[in-house]
């Protein structure tokens, strides 16, 4: 099922996802820039730490140098001296920087810059009375304990700042425990909401499952319902062309019957009276002869024209001669009249007689429709039986035609069709444009037997 679909037929779906969405983006980057400002507090509290114990390393290096130089008088202690004493100034600066919103810290390292200055005036001052040439005066100085007291102040205020360090990583800390905290407590909220809109996204699914299943059998039920009415439907039309076809070679039979009786009857009485009055008139006046002459002409003209109305309308060849030598006669006078080459491949079959003239009828339609529309110039006529089904076909090489497009009228097919299949047969029209069209037929063969030409 398309989800679209769920989102539009359930808005509480999208409404939870989007929720879902916001919230994670929300606690996403919360807790990132949360966790950057901390760590970046952690790491200015940690450089912080470094720097207070850099400087009381410095200030005990300057003291060790100084008092080494005080020991030996030799120049070379001079120079650890001196590496102590330049950094300490930038390390004071940098801890004014770092604790400059602090109160409480900046009044310990105001006290701490101060002791330090101090410090560092009293070492400077006994290593210029060492160079001075006075060493004693320096000894005194360094005697007098008032050196030990300044360090012990400076580890207590360095000591100090250490603790305001300490109670910062102590609040970083418990501020990495929030962010983890509020972290942990969204992917917990998160992942009810996504159950929640699972289980509403389940529900909806399984709903609209339902739905179509439902709808499914619905459906299958009207088409079931659709395809019985079209088969009772289709049989009747098919019952219903049989019977018309029916209807209508009976209705052929009785006016041909008529045809042969009565007219032909009455043309034949009008011949005789013409032949009776010409052998009396004989020796007469020539023009008399010659108007008899020519009703016996038109006598003779109109019964031949009879004829071939009675056969149209009734082969006789066919009941007289059978379907083959109908079918051979039917095609060779279509090849007479039309200059069309026709190819035939005509044998006995088992048809009834029925289908036997079906099968006539067909074959002249076929005929009619190539001499109407197709423009050939061959034509192959074939009747065979394989395998208990009796196949005819008549194929041409005209103009063909696209059986995919409705022609303007194709009743002549749906009239092939219908009465192909009201003999229990199939009919299939092969057709291209440029390369002509095969009308094939396939019929069951009847248990009735019959002679080698087809005739019963």
């Amino acid at each position: 099922m398309n989800v679209f679909q769920v989102f539009r037929r359930s808005p509480a779906v999208i409404a939870l996802a989007l929720l879902a969405a916001a919230a994670m983006l929300v606690i996403s980057e919360g807790s990132y820039w949360q966790s950057v400002s901390t760590l970046d507090r952690l790491v200015a509290v940690t450089e912080a730490r470094a720097r207070v114990l850099d400087l009381s390393k410095n200030i005990l290096d300057a003291e060790t140098g100084q008092r080494g130089f005080l020991l030996t008088g030799r120049a070379e202690y001079l120079m650890p001296y001196e590496r102590a004493v330049q950094p300490i100034a930038e390390l004071l600066d940098a801890l004014d920087a770092h604790f400059a919103g602090q109160p409480e810290a900046k009044a310990v390292l105001g006290k701490l810059r101060r002791l330090v200055k101090a410090r560092l005036s009293l070492i400077a001052e006994t290593v210029r009375l060492k160079q001075a040439g006075r060493p004693d005066l320096a000894a005194e100085l360094v005697l007098t304990g008032f050196d030990k007291e300044q360090m012990d102040e400076i580890q207590l205020l360095g000591s100090e700042l250490l603790r305001q360090g300490t109670i910062s990583v102590a609040e970083s800390r418990r501020g990495i425990d929030g962010t983890l905290m509020l972290g942990r407590s969204g992917v917990i909220a998160l992942t009810a909401i996504c159950l929640l809109a699972l289980f509403v996204y389940l529900h909806h699914a399984a709903t609209a499952k339902d739905v179509q299943r439902e709808l499914n059998r619905t459906i299958q039920a009207e088409r079931d319902q659709l395809e019985i009415i079209v088969a009772r439907r289709t049989e009747v039309l098919t019952s219903l062309a049989q019977h018309l076809q029916t209807a209508r070679e009976d209705e052929r039979h009785r006016l041909a019957r008529n045809l042969h009786d009565e007219l032909g009857a009455l043309l034949t009485s009008a011949k005789l009276d013409a032949a009776r009055i010409k052998s009396r008139l004989t020796g007469a006046a020539p023009e008399a002869l010659e108007r008899l002459a020519h009703l016996v002409e038109t006598l003779n003209t109109s019964i031949a024209l009879g004829r071939s109305i009675i056969e149209d309308l009734r082969p006789s060849t066919l009941s007289n001669l059978g379907l083959v030598a109908a079918l051979e006669i039917l095609a060779r006078e279509f090849g007479e009249r039309s200059g069309v080459a026709v190819h035939r491949d005509l044998n006995p079959v088992k048809l009834a007689p029925s289908a036997e003239l079906m099968v006539y009828r067909l074959v002249q339609e076929a005929i009619t429709n190539i001499t109407k529309y197709a423009k050939a110039t061959q034509v192959w006529v074939v009747l065979a039986s394989r395998s208990g089904q009796v196949q005819i076909s008549v194929r041409d090489d005209g103009v063909g035609f696209d059986t995919g497009v409705q022609a303007r009228s194709v009743y002549g097919l749906v009239g092939m069709r219908f009465r192909v299949e009201a003999e229990r047969g199939n009919l299939s029209v092969v057709s291209a444009p440029g390369h002509g069209t095969s009308v094939q037929v396939s019929l069951p063969e009847s248990a009735e037997s019959s002679d080698g030409s087809g005739k019963r």
